[in-house]
């Protein structure tokens, strides 16, 4: 199935949005609106499950948002919705189905009544809950073994993004007398920092590859082995297990403990199966359902919502307003919360791997432009290092703060004076400030969202993912593009293979003028 039934450029909402934006868009200003309209807080602002998103200070209106919202339907954004969830093939290049969201179903029997999509796939249901099972009864049996003090992820890419994201942002939950640590560098100064601060004994390593062939991976993985057994180490099949498909691999390499997953999750989507084992001895079996449940209010939020009120749809249609009508080219993601400091790195796999695209479904250039440049820091370090730029430099960049109502902490004065912080940021860079002298102007009308979690828990963490991951879908959708394969990794990895097999001999037979020339820059004495 394509992504859209018809090209966004091609359609009347398309055009009706390009006449509103030289009627309205280029001349809206923020501060009029909530003097025009002091009820715009209520217009533009909503709950979804666990967070509430204030969307009012973004450079739209009634009207425009009514034009996006056809737009969505026009390119067939519901039928695309619905496809992914029935388990249809909506990766076209790779002719699989997409189905991250079965990852945090609940089984049939404790839903009230199943619904379509799981009917149609309940023999993938079924065996998502068996791993499931396993993999959480195997973290409960390292979280009760005290001997193992050192739990070390190496991975790459989402195999190492996602879980490490989420152990930091629920680092309250986590179990103490247990370090998690994560490799993902083929750089050695990362794992040789790690392996300095471990015993063998004490460690167990998990290596993540679906495959168990990624270059960065492996070469940890090896390095890893041999200073377990360098340093006296006993028992590999105790102290190493293999989150991957290949069972085979991973037994030749001594692993007899395997968690696997299927075809049908990406990467960058895998953190709720057992790519989420280091999150699931970090906080534990119930801990890990928790998230997965939160994920799947989310999900079914995005699934049986009106588009009207469907945060990700309103998120996501946001997105292609801002790159492809009002020409912004990166969005700043920021976090006000020192737990959520590599939500951003996590975003931005997320959004440039599933959309950087320039071609559509059908292999075509396209006219428009796709993903932004997506960025950031946690609060307040972003405020002394790239605020300057977005209060009064040139570019505007749309703002996406995230802010937790309640402290996952007990020290006094720190929470409020955080708050304030983030509310004030938005506030200024919506209001501004006039200066005749130039230097201390703030043009103000600079839009940005406010997402707010009550709590950071990890059936918030959960939510809050899952509907990064859908109004991805959304606008990846509206562009007509296929968000969920990655080919642009590749050509990089063949090439890599062949520059080191050269620099062992210095043959620069063929290459470019640059590449011969630091090739040979490198290898010389």
């Amino acid at each position: 199935m394509s992504a859209a039934s018809t090209r966004c450029d091609q359609t009347a909402a398309w055009t009706a949005l390009r006449v509103q934006l030289e009627k309205t868009g280029n001349e809206f200003d923020l501060r009029k609106a909530f003097k025009n309209r002091p009820e715009r807080f209520d217009d533009f602002s909503q709950a979804a499950p666990h967070l509430f998103a204030d969307l009012s200070k973004n450079l739209i209106d009634a009207p425009t948002e009514i034009l996006l919202l056809e737009l969505a339907r026009q390119c067939g954004l519901e039928r695309h919705r619905d496809a992914m969830f029935a388990g249809e093939h909506i990766n076209s290049t790779e002719n699989r189905a997409v189905m991250h969201f079965l990852l945090r179903n609940p089984p049939p029997a404790q839903k009230g009544r199943a619904q379509e999509a799981t009917e149609k796939i309940a023999d993938e249901l079924s065996r998502v809950h068996e791993t499931l099972a396993a993999m959480l009864a195997y973290a409960e049996q390292v979280r009760a073994d005290d001997a193992i003090t050192d739990i070390v992820n190496i991975g790459i890419g989402g195999s190492d993004l996602g879980p490490q994201m989420a152990v930091l942002a629920l680092e309250e939950f986590r179990l103490p007398g247990k370090r998690l640590h994560f490799v993902s560098n083929v750089d050695g100064h990362e794992l040789a920092g790690v392996l300095a601060q471990l015993k063998p004994e004490n460690t167990l390593f998990l290596i993540a590859s679906k495959t168990f062939t990624t270059t960065e991976t492996m070469t940890n993985a090896l390095s890893a082995k041999h200073w377990f057994g360098a340093q006296g180490g006993k028992d590999i099949a105790r102290h190493f297990a293999a989150l991957t498909t290949n069972v085979a691999a991973a037994g030749e390499f001594g692993i007899s403990t395997t968690f696997g997953f299927w075809d049908w999750v990406g990467g960058r989507y895998s953190l709720w199966s057992v790519i989420g084992l280091p999150l699931a001895i970090a906080i534990g079996a119930q801990g890990f359902r928790e998230f997965l449940a939160g994920a799947h209010a989310m999900d079914e939020h995005f699934r049986s919502t009106p588009l009207e009120r469907n945060l990700p749809v309103r998120l996501g249609l946001l997105d292609v307003w801002y790159r492809n009508f009002h020409g912004f080219t990166s969005r700043c993601i920021a976090p006000y919360s020192s737990a959520l400091r590599r939500l951003p790195a996590y975003l931005q796999q997320l959004e440039m791997e599933s959309n950087g695209k320039r071609v559509g479904v059908d292999g075509q250039a396209l006219p428009y432009a796709t993903a932004p440049v997506l960025w950031g820091e946690p609060g307040t370090n972003g405020q002394h290092a790239y605020f300057q730029m977005l209060h009064q430099g040139t570019d505007v960049v749309p703002v996406e703060f995230v802010a937790v109502k309640k402290a996952g902490h007990s020290l006094p004065g720190h929470h409020g004076k955080l708050l304030a912080n983030v509310l004030a940021q938005a506030q200024a860079l919506m209001e501004g400030k006039s200066d005749a002298g130039g230097h201390k102007h703030f043009p103000g009308n600079r839009p940005s969202t406010f997402l707010l979690l009550e709590e950071l828990t990890p059936a918030s963490l959960g939510a809050l993912i899952a509907l990064q991951e859908h109004r991805v879908f959304v606008s990846g959708a509206i562009w007509g593009i296929n968000s969920f394969d990655q080919w642009g990794v590749e050509l990089g990895k063949v090439l890599a293979r062949d520059i080191e097999a050269r620099l062992a001999t210095g043959d620069d037979t063929g290459l470019d003028g640059s590449t011969s020339g630091l090739l040979r820059k490198i290898i010389s004495g």
